[in-house]
């Protein structure tokens, strides 16, 4: 159905939007609001009233302590203030646009379809919430500092290891909070979905953690498929469970709830795709590019070129 409604609207000489485009931070700006106001919700306020409870003022008013220091969890913190690019709520819009297009399911009842809002159910709505608050649980927590490679440039250590009891105590309160909406949607098939989309995000980030090394990183380098997989399971498992999970609350059949979940999946993998290929793609001759040797451009270079040509190049720059 997507596809062929991609597909109508080129054909009319409609503009075309390419995931690789540089549109600027306004016009992304607008494309967010345009798309909140499609679904009839702020999701750009969409965590606050849990990031506002007493509890989390507390930490906030901690957090403060560490001005001046470059513990990461204040970068995390700003974020939730003012994001430039609106990337910190965008699983909650996607989950909301998704449920909005496919609407209710056949098998629905009239007195079910009576409490939607804008098109959208309330479960799935809070569907929507618990995604964002899962996500920024987990952006929290890898804000936690490794004080073995710590720095006096970082600021005092005992603010860093303060910053890392709150970064821990804060994402925790926030995946319990998760929990908790999670338990109250009635559904145990959504219920078993998200649980198993945070186990696959904290096995991608031990992932991410094992092959981090050096040693790793230059001479078992990773190929497509395990860069897919990894992806999937860092970046894109929340994002398609939940959309899978929003179909399985609008009571919509296996094969809609299937195509969800794909849809949720690649469009996640195509989002890291366009972050990893940013440091190739932005002209800036003056500073030197900073990338990872686990991005995608990187792999696809050293599976074309092959192990041993791709062991001469490292040398050839050492």
């Amino acid at each position: 159905m997507f596809g062929a409604t991609l597909s109508r609207l080129s054909g009319r000489g409609q503009r075309t939007l390419s995931l690789f485009s540089s549109s600027g931070p306004s016009n992304w700006s607008k494309v967010v609001s345009d798309a909140e106001k499609i679904v009839g919700y702020p999701t750009s306020f969409m965590s606050l009233r849990c990031l506002l409870s007493d509890e989390l003022s507390n930490v906030a008013m901690h957090v403060r302590k560490l001005a001046g220091t470059q513990h990461p969890l204040l970068s995390t913190a700003r974020g939730f203030v003012y994001d430039s690019k609106n990337n910190l709520q965008m699983r909650g819009l996607v989950v909301l646009l998704l449920s909005k297009a496919a609407g209710p399911s056949h098998t629905a009842s009239d007195l079910l379809a009576q409490d939607m809002v804008s098109g959208i159910y309330p479960s799935q709505r809070n569907l929507a919430e618990i995604t964002e608050l899962i996500h920024t649980a987990f952006l929290v927590h890898r804000g936690i500092v490794n004080l073995k490679e710590w720095t006096v440039s970082d600021g005092p250590l005992k603010d860093m290891e303060f910053g890392n009891k709150i970064a821990v105590l804060s994402g925790d309160f926030l995946l319990a909070n998760a929990c908790t909406g999670l338990a109250e949607l009635n559904n145990t098939k959504v219920v078993e979905l998200i649980s198993s989309a945070i186990g696959d995000l904290v096995q991608g980030i031990y992932y991410e953690s094992s092959n981090n090394t050096e040693e790793n990183i230059l001479t078992n380098g990773v190929d497509m498929a395990t860069w897919e997989e990894q992806t999937f399971l860092s970046y894109g498992a929340l994002l398609a469970k939940s959309c899978q999970a929003a179909m399985e609350l609008a009571k919509h059949d296996k094969e809609s709830q299937r195509l969800a979940y794909k849809y949720g999946k690649h469009l996640s993998l195509g989002h890291k795709l366009n972050s990893d290929l940013q440091p190739f793609v932005k002209n800036n001759a003056v500073e030197p590019v900073s990338f990872s040797f686990d991005a995608a451009p990187v792999v696809f270079h050293r599976q074309i070129v092959g192990q041993e040509r791709w062991r001469q190049q490292l040398q050839q720059v050492e």
